[in-house]
C-alpha cells in the first residue's frame, strides 16, 4: 500500500502492487455482495476466501518491505518517509472513525494501514541490519502467533501486536505479529535482487499492455486506489440494490 516514491523505481513492483490491490477490489466486492445480502459467498468462514484474504495481505506486506528498501537504501530520506508515514496515519485514523459508524461490531482498530504505518517505522533498522537477524526476525514474526497466543494479551492495548487469544471482532485486523514478518522478508528480498536491478531483464521490463499498465498506474497510487475502491464499490451496489428494491437476505 505505501508506494514510497523510491529512488529506485522498478515498474514490476508497480505492477505487482497494482495485481494485489485488483485481489483485494475482488475480495472487497465479493464481501459487499454478502453485506448486502446478494450473495451468500463465506467470505469470512470459508477456509479459501481465508486463505485467498491472507494472501493479499501478505503481498501488500511484502511489498511494503521491498518498496522501504528501494526508497531508503543509500540512507533514509526523512522528509519524503515522514510524509508519506503520515498520510498513511490520517487514513488510518480515518478508516477507524468511519468504520465505527459503519459496522461498530466490526471496528477496524489495527487493520492494513495501521500495520503498514508501524511497520514502516519497525522496518528502517532493517535496512542496513545483517540480512540473517532480518530473515531470522521475520521467521520469529511468522512463528510467535503460534507459540505465544496467550488470554494475558487479550485486553484492547495489546490488540496491535496479535498475540490475543481470543481478539476483538474486526472487519480488518492485521496485527504487528504475524504480520511484520511479511514486511522482513520483502526487505530481505530487495536486499538479495537489489545488486542485480541494472542488468538483470526483470528489472529492465516495461509494461506494454494496457492491463499492465493499469497495474501499474493503480500501483504507483496504491493509497489513493485502496482508500477510493471500497466505498465506490459500495456504494455502486447500494444504488443497485435501492434502484431494484432489493433488501438484505
Amino acid at each position: 500500500m505505501a508506494d514510497h516514491s523510491p529512488a529506485t523505481r522498478i515498474p514490476l513492483v508497480d505492477v505487482l502492487r497494482g495485481a494485489a490491490l485488483a485481489a483485494m477490489a475482488a475480495y472487497h466486492a465479493s464481501w459487499d455482495l454478502e453485506f448486502f445480502g446478494l450473495a451468500a459467498l463465506g467470505v469470512t468462514e470459508h477456509p479459501l476466501w481465508i486463505a485467498f484474504a491472507r494472501s493479499i495481505a501478505g503481498s501488500f506486506l511484502a511489498l511494503v518491505g521491498v518498496s522501504l528498501y528501494l526508497a531508503h537504501y543509500a540512507g533514509v530520506r526523512w522528509a519524503g518517509f515522514l510524509k508519506r508515514l503520515a498520510m498513511i496515519g490520517v487514513a488510518a485514523a480515518a478508516i477507524t472513525l468511519l468504520s465505527w459508524f459503519a459496522d461498530p461490531e466490526g471496528i477496524i482498530w489495527f487493520g492494513i494501514l495501521h500495520c503498514i504505518g508501524v511497520s514502516s517505522l519497525l522496518g528502517l533498522p532493517f535496512l542496513r541490519a545483517p540480512l540473517w537477524l532480518v530473515i531470522a526476525a521475520a521467521i520469529a514474526c511468522l512463528a510467535a502467533p503460534f507459540v505465544l497466543t496467550s488470554p494475558a494479551f487479550n485486553g484492547p492495548g495489546w490488540l496491535w501486536l496479535g498475540l490475543a487469544s481470543d481478539p476483538m471482532p474486526s472487519n480488518d485486523y492485521n496485527p504487528l505479529l504475524p504480520w511484520f514478518g511479511p514486511v522482513l522478508l520483502g526487505i530481505a528480498a530487495a536486499r538479495l535482487l537489489m545488486p542485480y536491478a541494472n542488468t538483470a531483464a526483470w528489472a529492465r521490463w516495461q509494461p506494454q499492455s494496457l492491463i499492465a499498465r493499469a497495474l501499474a498506474l493503480a500501483g504507483r497510487h496504491s493509497l489513493l486506489v485502496y482508500l477510493l475502491h471500497q466505498p465506490l464499490l459500495m456504494g455502486a451496489l447500494w444504488l443497485f440494490v435501492q434502484a431494484f428494491g432489493l433488501s438484505a437476505q
